[in-house]
Parts: C-alpha cells; structure tokens; sequence
C-alpha cells in the first residue's frame, strides 16, 4: 500500500490531490511516506510549503514501483481470466492537441476499454515522462534526453493566417519580405529571434523579419485575436482547419509553408510494456497519423 501511495503523490505532484484520489487523510499519506522512507533508508522526495520535488533516488523507486504494481495488476488480472484493461492511464499532452484533437479519441479509449481510467494533462513542456509522472507524453518538436522511449505518431503542420477583415484594412502580403510591415501576434517563446522561417516553392529555406506586437501564453487568446482581425499570426493546422476552409482565416503566401513540428509519443524505457500503455499507443498511432494532419 505504501508503495501505491507513493506512486500517486508523484503522480499527482502533492500530498493533497493523492489523498483525494486515495480516499485518505493528508496526514495518512504523510505518515505512510515518511515510513517509506525510513524503511527504505533514503529521501524520497523534498518537501516545503510551495511545492513536492522528487529526488534521483525517488525517480529511481517511482519507476520501479510502477513496474512492480502494473506487473502485479496484469497478474490479477489473468489469474481472474480478465483481459479487460484496468487502472489509471495518465497522458500529458500540449494545449493545441490536448484542447482540439485528442478529446475524440479519449472518448474512442472510453469506448473500447470501459474500465481503463484516463486522466489528461495539458502543458507545452518537454518532460521526461518518469519525471512528469506520467505514462505517456505526447510532444512536439525537439524531444532532449531523458530515460524515456520516443515513438513518432505524425506531424503536425502550421499555417500563417489572417481574418478576412484584417486583411481588407491592412493589404494582403504577397512576398515574405512584405510580412515586417504587418503586425505580428504569437504564442510565447516563439520567433524570439523577430524572424519566421518559411520554405519557399523550391524548398529552399527563408527568413522573413516579422514585427511581433502581441504574446500570450495560450494559443486560444492567440486563435481569437486572428479571427478578430488583430493582425498576422502561426497556427498549429490541426487547431483552425475548419476556420479555413469557412473563410473566416485566409492562409497566407500559400506558395511557402511554416515548418512544422513532429509529433512523438513519449513513455518510460520499462521492459516489458503494461498492455494498457501498449494497446493506448496502437490507438494513438492509427489516429495521429501524418495525413491527418497534414497542413491544411
């Protein structure tokens, strides 16, 4: 039992949530890890008022706890002649794809395996999925190192796009050399450099100098401020697909297109693979596939 409560307080970043999730006190699920820790001999996790972190030696045990309690559920399982996937399936992913794409398909692993639970985390960092405390980790772009196995589910492409109306006031441009006198709105963290790459018709690589007067954090305020008419912006294709094929957000320079990012599922280098990750990363593979999205 200890060991399950520990895995959950990883899991959920916080004393708090596991006891919720386990149906116990806070104070019980901090005794039962300071008793942990003491028998195993070594700092689990570091604990203060603002947040829980997890030491090497408690990565290291996280990730052997859930091996030992995944092994321990599919024996149960089989002894009781049950195949039916069980238990608690969490998957981190990014807010464009978390938010726009995977809800269908979650309802699809509802479908076909009533008794898995799912659980859904939206953030766009890189993170390894042991130290995340997940059990897969959908990510985009450069992946890093970390103790984890990547499995490449598709691309995603952008699109640079702008409102009928905005483009009607301000002039559409016409060549990438033309985007500097258009005012630029972006999701945070990216064209730091005040540049977009674009790869033209021959596949050659360009930068253009954009003028970037809006950042969010999110890519909805990103989405909205584009349909108002606010100014030139990248969307992830996936996330207004139906805003261009409406009209209501024109694709821009159509002869150049925005690299995109590969999308890679991510999940712990365990030997062997728990079914229910295995059979959810099939799921995930047949729905995210290149084609579908592809840039519009």
């Amino acid at each position: 039992m200890a060991m399950r409560v520990y895995v959950r307080v990883v899991e959920r970043g916080g004393m708090s949530a596991a006891a919720r999730d386990l149906g116990m006190g806070q104070p019980a699920v901090s005794e039962r890890i300071d008793r942990l820790e003491q028998y195993l001999g070594a700092r689990l996790l570091i604990r203060n008022t603002r947040k829980l972190a997890v030491t090497d030696a408690g990565a290291a045990f996280y990730e052997r706890s859930k091996q030992v309690l995944d092994s321990a559920d599919d024996a149960l399982a089989v002894v009781n002649g049950d195949q039916s996937l069980r238990g608690t399936l969490r998957i981190a992913a990014p807010h464009g794809i978390g938010e726009v794409v995977l809800p269908s398909i979650l309802l699809q692993m509802r479908n076909r395996h009533p008794l898995l639970k799912i659980e859904l985390i939206l953030n766009d960092r890189i993170v390894d999925p042991v130290t995340e405390g997940v059990d897969i980790s959908l990510r985009l772009g450069d992946l890093g190192e970390g103790n984890f196995i990547a499995r490449k589910l598709g691309h995603i492409g952008r699109v640079l796009v702008a409102s009928p109306d905005y483009l009607q006031r301000n002039g559409t441009p016409t060549k990438p050399n033309e985007l500097a006198d258009h005012s630029f709105l972006r999701v945070a963290g990216l064209f730091n450099s005040g540049r977009l790459s674009l790869i033209g018709p021959g596949g050659q690589s360009e930068l253009a100098t954009i003028d970037i007067v809006l950042s969010t954090s999110h890519w909805r305020p990103l989405h909205s401020l584009l349909l108002d008419g606010a100014g030139i912006g990248v969307l992830q294709a996936p996330v207004c697909t139906e805003d261009l094929a409406s009209g209501r957000l024109i694709r821009l320079l159509p002869e150049f297109s925005v690299p995109g990012f590969d999308l890679h599922a991510l999940y712990p280098a365990t030997r062997p693979i728990p079914p229910r990750i295995r059979a959810v990363l099939s799921l995930l593979e047949e729905q995210l596939g290149p084609v579908s999205l592809r840039e519009s």
